[in-house]
């Protein structure tokens, strides 16, 4: 999943907070509490294929690896159990996704600051990271550099960090995120990656360096990042074997730490501190920076090809089979990395192993019912993910069935139900109609419905259902609940927990106390929203001037993704993922 960190909480009450609520024989009880708690088989099925989908066999189910294949084996197998008709290509359960795959290099990796006739060389992996090229093995640019901010253009909202400034054969240095003040929605699109490098490219920028603020490591810590700087990075493979969304014109693209900032700004008006400060006041102005950098980097690039795996439950009217509820949960994780307390194998149990076995039992219940909803309803474990939504870009653009019959999209993405809760997160449910649809499928399963507590971490453009949402399909993301069922173990706090300690770490296993009776009302939730999407008179709706809706609601794609540019999973711009 996406790298998230909610703010500053209590963690020192965590310890009494995670407590796994389990019976005397190891069978996983029932939160006390829970609203309308399911059938104790229903949490049995989802906690054996989580266990099945964590265990070390699968060797952390990183895309593109012979672990991911044995992950992906086993959901078609369940698939098959659950009755599902085979929805990938040539009658599979499989939809091939080729790709590219960069593995950074530390040789010949360079940062040097040159001014005033000095030369200031950082440090690789605990000072500055380049990014893996899918064009060239040995990249190379030296260049003046612009500071553009947090590199936004907005127009809609009176703002533009590019105003005054020339980018053209520059290399642009820029802060993440967006400002503050700017309204939720749009905050999350221009925190973007994607954004920010598509607005560089544009400018005539050779280069980018993105510099982690003090806030940034606080989250994130550098070095924790940074640990795993040789992972590969991966990006679509187009006709030709030519990268879909690399970039070409940014020669170099790298990351520098908080730490090692000054070495950036140091000769001109203002300190790393100072534009730290500018950045949480939403006060940042671009400028020139004085002097050259030089950067370089070197890359092992080499084809391979992964899958998405597609189970299909035929909708029973004739006149609305071609149509298709998606719902999806990503099967790939890290793999095999850094050793953790002597523990390599990052497992993924709740990212996101958990939301694909909510999936499974989803696709079990609504396949039980009958009769079958109108609609045809898809279940896409995806690839990729962790890499940059790749998987679900694919999907999204090219899937197995008539694309414009895609309708919705209902995402399950690291649900961390590690503490009791009474309620769900549907994130960007206010988008569209989805919202009524919610509504009355929580209100009938009777588990309420909060907003998203950490808004500020723009979680909908940073899971798989931001793809379908750019390809201009309706979408709404799942997550646990925040409102405690006990009034003793506290979900926020929990989850703020898990992404202090375990999130993206080895121990993010399946001794994790999750909460699987939640779990499986999860799925019942999502098998209800399925099915009223399914049984609906017409599909769903952007709601009339949302920002999603106005500016993807008319997309459609034809000859192949457009931007879609790979997040970072080391720190600022260094890796590949928004997850």
């Amino acid at each position: 999943m996406r790298p998230v960190v909610a703010p500053t909480l209590l963690l020192f009450l965590c310890a009494g907070l995670l407590a796994c609520d389990r019976t005397p024989t190891g069978d996983i009880a029932a939160p006390a509490g829970s609203a309308a708690t399911p059938a104790a088989s229903d949490a049995a099925r989802i906690e054996a294929d989580v266990r099945a989908l964590a265990d070390d066999a699968m060797e952390g189910r990183q895309t593109a690896t012979a672990g991911y294949d044995r992950a992906a084996d086993y959901v078609a197998a369940r698939y098959a159990e659950a009755g599902l008709a085979p929805g990938g290509d040539g009658g599979t359960y499989f939809q091939a996704v080729p790709l590219l795959r960069a593995t950074l290099l530390a040789d010949g990796a360079r940062f040097e600051v040159r001014r005033d006739g000095q030369t200031i060389a950082l440090a690789f992996q605990r000072e500055f990271l380049p990014r893996a090229s899918f064009h060239t093995a040995d990249a190379a640019v030296q260049a003046p550099a612009v500071f553009v901010g947090q590199a936004v253009h907005a127009p809609e909202l009176d703002h533009d960090d590019f105003a005054g400034l020339d980018l053209r054969g520059k290399i642009a240095v820029l802060f993440g995120g967006a400002p503050s003040s700017f309204p939720g929605t749009q905050r999350a699109f221009h925190a973007s990656q994607r954004e920010k490098l598509r607005h560089i490219t544009e400018r005539g920028a050779v280069g980018a360096v993105f510099v982690n603020t003090a806030a940034d490591e606080v989250r994130m810590p550098w070095a924790r990042a940074a640990g795993n700087w040789d992972t590969p990075t991966m990006r679509l493979r187009g006709p030709g074997g030519a990268p879909i969304d690399g970039w070409p014109q940014l020669q170099v693209i790298a990351a520098v730490s908080a730490s090692a900032a000054d070495a950036l700004f140091a000769g001109g008006d203002q300190s790393a501190a100072m534009l730290f400060d500018a950045a949480n006041r939403g006060a940042l102005r671009g400028f020139d920076l004085p002097g050259t950098l030089s950067l370089a980097g070197r890359s092992a690039i080499a084809p391979v090809q992964s899958r998405n795996v597609v189970g299909r439950l035929p909708g029973s009217d004739p006149a609305l089979v071609a149509e298709h509820v998606v719902l999806t949960a990503h099967l790939d994780h890290l793999g095999i990395g850094a050793a953790v307390k002597g523990d390599r194998i990052y497992n993924g149990a709740i990212d996101n192993a958990l939301g694909v076995a909510i999936m499974l039992e989803a696709a079990r219940t609504v396949r039980a019912a009958t009769p079958a909803p109108l609609r045809s309803l898809l279940f896409v474990a995806l690839t990729g993910e962790e890499q940059g939504l790749l998987g679900a870009e694919w999907f999204a653009t090219y899937p197995t069935v008539a694309r414009a019959g895609l309708v919705a999209n209902i995402n399950l993405d690291m649900p961390v139900l590690t503490a009791p809760s009474s309620d769900i997160v549907p994130i960007g449910v206010e988008h569209s109609s989805l919202k009524a649809v919610v509504t009355a499928a929580a209100a009938e399963i009777g588990v309420g419905v909060s907003a998203d507590p950490f808004p500020e971490e723009v979680v909908f453009v940073r899971s798989d259902q931001y793809a379908f949402v750019r390809a201009g399909i309706p979408a709404v993301y799942l997550d646990g609940g925040v409102v405690s069922a006990d009034g003793e173990r506290d979900p926020k706090v929990a989850l703020t927990y898990f992404l202090r300690n375990c999130y993206h770490q080895p121990c993010d296993d399946a001794d994790q106390p999750i909460q699987y009776g939640d779990a499986a009302r999860l799925a019942r939730l999502a098998a209800n929203i399925g099915t009223r999407v399914g049984n609906a008179p017409a599909r769903p709706t952007w709601n009339a001037g949302d920002f999603f809706g106005g500016r993807f609601g008319g997309a459609a794609i034809a000859s192949g993704p457009d931007a879609r540019a790979a997040e970072a999973t080391t720190p600022g711009a260094a890796g590949a993922s928004v997850d």
